[in-house]
């Protein structure tokens, strides 16, 4: 018989370098409800992967496949760093979440998660909500991040803007050899759940905090709030809030905002938010570093939202949350004290931290057990 060889073209063949570093990656299609998503599986050396899924009218499939390839990379350290059993993975439905989205399209996509077999757990992320994972539960038991009623842990920005404050205070020692975060200024981008939240906190103790938001709403909102608290709040246009003369530049909105354009007018001392992929490019780690500008990781930072869902796994425990969360202050610390003994930026030092830890379990993982771990005694 003869075999016959298939011939690639150059945008086959990058697709497959793009994903050479992936475990798996799955395309799903299903025509009869309109459903086209991709779930890719980057690493499952410290567990199951897990990774929430966005939804998003991605131009061409190649931007869909690029996009869930780098967030389910990111998951992996993510997981490493935030010290839970689970490694790195995502997905993306393209589509609008506003006009796209239904209830049969998201029990097809829980068909193609429930596939996996517990290889792969998922949650909301941008373009869907808690609620749209009670349609994709009823295919598959591989869900987190659903709301308390139904047995989820419920509002992840509550851990989530304390594991900012945690990071806050370690970049305060750091920096001043006390944790006191009052009295200091802070300029704050995005007053979503999260960054309200820690607006408000730091009003609370005496800061002064200077805030933008494309919300009229919230910033009359914060601005009456701050009337009965100690702290001064001043509202800036979303393009001045760079160049604010402050202590602390905390990102609570997009991603990419830390770019060549907007390191030139930064005049913190340092950099903590809970904004996803904060770095234009993993070069402007080095950019601020230079510039002698501490930025705290932000996969470090915003964790605990990963914690919550993930403990989730393990039937919900808010105390058992907020305690892992206090080890983000620690964490953080040794990542700026092992940045400056080895001479290197803050991302790198992270990055070694995540890359040791994988390391170490790949060996750990040859040692036969018989049984399942009390780690992964999850649901199913």
């Amino acid at each position: 018989m003869e075999i016959k060889k298939v011939a690639m073209n150059k945008n086959d063949l990058d697709r497959m370098e793009k994903m050479a570093g992936h475990e798996q990656v799955m395309f799903c299609n299903d025509p009869s409800v309109g459903l086209k998503a991709i779930i890719a599986i980057h690493d499952t050396t410290l567990g199951p992967a897990l990774g929430g899924t966005r939804m998003y009218p991605y131009a061409t499939v190649d931007k869909a496949l690029e996009d869930v390839l780098r967030l389910s990379e990111g998951m992996t350290y993510k997981c490493a760093a935030a010290d839970i059993d689970f490694g790195g993975g995502k997905a993306v439905i393209i589509g609008n979440p506003k006009t796209d989205k239904t209830a049969a399209l998201l029990r097809s996509f829980g068909q193609y998660v429930d596939s996996f077999n517990g290889r792969f757990y998922t949650g909301t992320d941008m373009g869907t909500t808690m609620n749209d994972f009670i349609q994709v539960s009823k295919e598959t038991n591989f869900v987190t991040g659903i709301p308390e009623v139904y047995g989820g842990g419920g509002d992840s920005s509550i851990p989530t803007s304390q594991g900012v404050i945690y990071s806050l205070q370690a970049t305060s020692q750091y920096l001043s050899e006390s944790r006191e975060l009052g009295g200091k200024t802070y300029a704050i981008q995005g007053l979503g759940k999260v960054g309200f939240k820690v607006a408000s906190y730091l009003l609370e103790i005496g800061a002064n905090v200077f805030v933008t938001d494309v919300h009229e709403d919230v910033l009359e909102k914060i601005k009456r709030k701050a009337n009965n608290l100690k702290g001064s709040v001043t509202v800036v246009n979303s393009d001045d809030i760079y160049g604010v003369d402050a202590d602390i530049f905390i990102p609570c909105a997009m991603g990419g905002v830390i770019n060549d354009h907007t390191i030139e007018q930064l005049r913190v001392k340092s950099i903590v938010g809970s904004a996803n992929n904060q770095l234009r490019s993993t070069k402007h780690a080095k950019d601020l570093h230079n510039k002698g500008i501490l930025y705290a990781p932000d996969y470090i930072v915003n964790s605990a939202g990963l914690i919550q869902v993930a403990d989730e796994l393990y039937e919900p425990n808010k105390d058992r949350v907020l305690l892992k969360t206090k080890e983000i202050y620690q964490s953080l610390l040794e990542i700026y004290q092992q940045a400056a003994v080895e001479g290197m930026n803050t991302l790198e030092a992270a990055n070694h931290k995540c890359r040791q830890k994988i390391e170490e379990q790949q060996h750990r993982n040859h040692f036969f057990s018989r049984g399942r771990r009390p780690k992964w005694n999850i649901r199913e």
